[in-house]
């Protein structure tokens, strides 16, 4: 269960009002990579968690924090928003409607959610489900949250960078920290977790090696004119997993067979059929019409 404090985890209070950066923070907040996706990545992550019980807390205890990180986006988002649209145009200034349309303002803050903030991107696309991602292999979702960080953190420099209000600044430094630390944090858990021998490359490890195709499993295919991706690490040596040894296949053939003409499939599903269609008249085909491929 969770506790609320009324304290934030950190500050969370501009200098003056910006409804238009209100608007490109809602993208850290309810975007692909923001903190309600990580947030619940994170609960589901450690609620789902089958191994050790140190794991399973170290989980839920960074996605407990993103918890707090959404709340202070969201309290800063509306403190942005205090006053209506910043005066962009003298005239469209005394209609706050008109001034967030003109000034670049996101429009929902005012019509939809009364200078609030809401679980929404930048451009006022809803926060999807799909973007939490706990497969029940902490491995893969490890690995995972690596990528998550490291786009988090690469979006909250970026909005850094596009604001000069201090308190503003003052709160993205602190998630900036954070993300520094969640991405070692994860890294030393995949290490910590390879370590205690639960899991390895390539996930799932569990899976029987012998029933995959063994002779393509470190193949790298040049799918490109020209060598250069012969240069890397990717192309020769051990692989990483210590199991083979990379091979470069530089002109690649097709293996599987030629694709012929699909056969035609059940009438009712009315896809298109490789012959003109009759039609079966009412009271032959259980009472309804029915077109059916000519013989």
């Amino acid at each position: 269960m969770f506790f609320h404090d009324k304290r934030l985890q950190y500050n969370a209070r501009p200098e003056r009002p910006d409804p238009v950066f209100a608007r490109k923070l809602q993208e850290v907040l309810g975007g692909q990579w923001g903190e309600i996706s990580v947030m619940m990545s994170y609960l589901f992550q450690g609620w789902n968690c089958r191994g050790p019980a140190k794991y399973r807390d170290m989980i839920l205890d960074i996605a407990t924090e993103e918890i707090s990180h959404v709340e202070m986006l969201a309290t800063m988002i509306a403190r942005l928003l205090e006053k209506g649209p910043v005066d962009a145009q003298e005239e469209a200034a005394k209609d706050p409607f008109v001034a967030a349309v003109l000034g670049g303002m996101n429009p929902q803050h005012v019509i939809v959610n009364g200078l609030g903030a809401s679980p929404n991107d930048s451009m006022g696309y809803p926060w999807n489900a799909r973007y939490t991602i706990a497969s029940g292999n902490l491995l893969a979702d490890f690995r995972y949250n690596v990528t998550a960080e490291s786009q988090g953190r690469l979006q909250v420099c970026r909005l850094y960078q596009m604001t000069t209000d201090r308190g503003v600044r003052d709160m993205l430094s602190f998630l900036i920290a954070r993300d520094t630390m969640h991405q070692n944090q994860w890294l030393a858990a995949i290490e910590e977790l390879q370590a205690d021998g639960l899991e390895e490359t390539p996930v799932p490890s569990a899976f029987p090696e012998n029933l995959q195709l063994s002779e393509v499993a470190y193949q790298f295919i040049n799918t490109s004119r020209g060598l250069d991706s012969q240069a890397g690490r990717w192309a020769s040596g051990p692989s990483i997993d210590g199991k083979g040894e990379f091979e470069y296949v530089g002109d690649p053939q097709p293996m599987g067979e030629e694709i012929r003409e699909l056969e035609d499939g059940d009438p009712l599903a009315l896809s298109t059929a490789k012959k003109p269609l009759r039609v079966i008249p009412p009271g032959l085909g259980g009472g309804e019409q029915r077109r059916l491929a000519a013989d």
